[in-house]
């Protein structure tokens, strides 16, 4: 069997929504300038009348026999570093050498190690997974070595909601009663906003744990927005809620600054988070060497994709870290874990907003019901990666 063509298509379509869709952004590294703090999220165009215009764009792996495998939805930066790079070593090579073809695009991309070439090698790396489940007639995480578990439990990652302190706590009280016994919300505060900044910070925190009382876990993120003062101040004044853990605290590359915060909030009996912004089993190591965090989070459409995100967990597992990977791809990310033992995979991110603008055009997406996600419904050939032709308004091929 060989790669015949390497397709990279365009979907539009619409999304009837009542309402606001993004309440409220997250803080970013960039609001310490106070011209960037008040930016609106601005990550989907509403259309007159109550809905939004969704678009997407998939990558669509072809062979000499007919079978496919779909990876996306991608950038179109991503989209043209696979159309210009990656397609010529993709083309008439045999599709279930999936670590070979890794290895090659790897290697022809040196300025490439990590960013858009490397999320874009992990849309390839996915997409080849699924074409190998289609051929072979089995779900991937079957060919992985699962099923580890009949279901996943899965945590509510609250990103676009509002974390005004009364709203935050009606919705995580609606969370709670749906069945969620794990739920991440977002800082919109970081060092630039001083004092009142803090101060609403833990406003939402402490409004959160008491809606929601002691039995749920609750877990904070900083988007790479704080510094290691910063987050000692807030640490100090959350501990008493007991997280279960704040993420990304500061930039990632600033390894040693996460050790440093790491050690701080543990003694505090706070655990630390991150790895969501690094790229490849090389970065990761380079964090659970430094010994800077507690819980690692890859993105598996970042980091290299599931071929990769296994050697990361496999690492990880001699560290005794867990990984919880970053959820922009339910899909992906559920082969995953439903292969991995519950000690190194324990739970599922579910991104409420972000999987419901990813998995719009696909025909089978993935919702947690009652706040887990049962491996059965992943018993398909591939991925499930299938586009619901119902969903479409308009197609193009891109970079063809």
């Amino acid at each position: 069997m060989k790669i015949t063509a390497v397709r990279l298509i365009a979907y539009t379509g619409e999304m009837t929504f009542p309402g606001v869709f993004w309440e409220e952004r997250l803080v970013r590294p960039l609001d310490l300038y106070p011209e960037h703090r008040d930016d609106a999220p601005a990550w989907l165009e509403p259309i007159p009348g109550g809905s939004y215009r969704m678009a997407s764009t998939f990558l669509r792996i072809e062979t000499d026999e007919g079978v496919h495998g779909i990876g996306g939805p991608l950038s179109d930066d991503q989209a043209y570093i696979i159309a210009t790079q990656m397609r010529s070593l993709l083309i008439g090579s045999d599709p279930i050498a999936i670590e070979l073809l890794w290895d090659k695009i790897y290697r022809s991309q040196v300025h490439g190690r990590k960013g858009a070439a490397m999320m874009a090698l992990s849309v390839v790396d996915c997409a080849l997974w699924d074409l190998k489940g289609r051929w072979l007639g089995q779900p991937v995480y079957r060919l992985l070595g699962g099923p580890t578990r009949t279901s996943v439990p899965a945590y509510a990652s609250c990103l676009g909601y509002s974390v005004e302190p009364e709203r935050a706590a009606e919705r995580a009280k609606m969370l709670h009663a749906e069945g969620w016994r794990h739920q991440k919300w977002f800082f919109r505060d970081g060092p630039g906003s001083g004092k009142p900044g803090i101060d609403r910070n833990v406003a939402m925190v402490k409004a959160l744990r008491e809606a929601v009382g002691p039995d749920t876990d609750l877990m904070f993120d900083a988007w790479m927005s704080w510094d290691l003062p910063y987050s000692i101040q807030v640490g100090r004044r959350i501990a008493e809620y007991h997280p279960r853990w704040v993420e990304e605290p500061v930039m990632p590359d600033k390894i040693e600054q996460y050790a440093q915060v790491r050690r701080a909030l543990n003694a505090m009996g706070i655990p630390v988070s991150g790895g969501e912004h690094e790229y490849t089993r090389w970065g990761l190591k380079q964090l659970m060497d430094a010994q800077a965090v507690d819980v690692l989070q890859p993105d598996i459409y970042w980091c290299g994709g599931i071929s990769e995100t296994l050697k990361i967990c496999a690492i990880a597992s001699t560290y005794d870290l867990p990984v919880i990977p970053h959820g922009h791809s339910t899909p992906a990310t559920m082969h995953l874990i439903a292969a991995m033992t519950p000690n190194v995979c324990p739970l599922l991110e579910f991104l409420l907003k972000w999987n419901t603008v990813h998995q719009w055009f696909l025909k089978y997406p993935i919702w947690p019901v009652n706040g887990e996600v049962q491996v059965a419904v992943l018993d398909r050939p591939g991925i499930g990666m299938d586009i619901d032709e119902a969903k479409i308004v308009t197609q193009k091929e891109i970079y063809a």
